[in-house]
């Protein structure tokens, strides 16, 4: 072989090993293999607050019926964290096999949270609903089976439009 017959061999292997080599690599768009729980992407709206603690995604078995009710979400003790704001991105949230009635953002606001002030720390900042629903809180019923997590679990966080948890247990003082 020439040298000029290697030199464009090598720049013809270059140029199929390097094909699309320094462009992102694509967002996962399903669950991954072995993953038991949800799975979706969540894009974002507005301005992230100044005030902001953080913001995460939990779960319910059932929507809750009281404030008190706010603290048996799922992941227990500690639900993870998503980023604040920028562009979509693909979660995950470990959860047992069961049945969901309600996947939502939550935004909490600096301060130690306790039952007591959940009304002045958390805001609901958006939730998984069928497309058809138009409840304020939907009906995104999730079922997790086991050994699967459950794909396209998608919503859209609004910091525009954050509601307060006596906007779903009134009366809001």
């Amino acid at each position: 072989m020439t040298t000029r017959t290697r030199a464009a061999t090598f720049a013809l292997a270059a140029a199929v090993a390097c094909n699309q080599g320094l462009e992102p690599a694509l967002a996962p768009t399903s669950c991954p293999q072995g993953f038991v729980g949800v799975c979706g992407t969540v894009s974002f709206v507005g301005q992230v607050p100044e005030s902001t603690a953080k913001l995460f995604v939990v779960a319910f078995d059932t929507f809750p019926k009281s404030q008190n009710d706010l603290f048996k979400f799922k992941p227990q003790p500690s639900p993870p964290n998503l980023p604040l704001g920028g562009p979509a991105f693909f979660y995950t949230l470990p959860l047992p096999p069961g049945r969901y009635e309600w996947v939502l953002a939550v935004w909490q606001k600096q301060g130690t949270l306790s039952p007591a002030n959940a009304d002045s720390l958390l805001r609901e900042t958006g939730f998984y609903s069928d497309k058809g629903d138009t409840t304020e809180h939907g009906s995104g019923i999730v079922i997790v089976n086991p050994g699967t997590g459950t794909d396209s679990i998608d919503f859209v966080v609004d910091f525009n439009t954050m509601h307060r948890v006596c906007f779903y247990f009134p009366p809001c003082p």
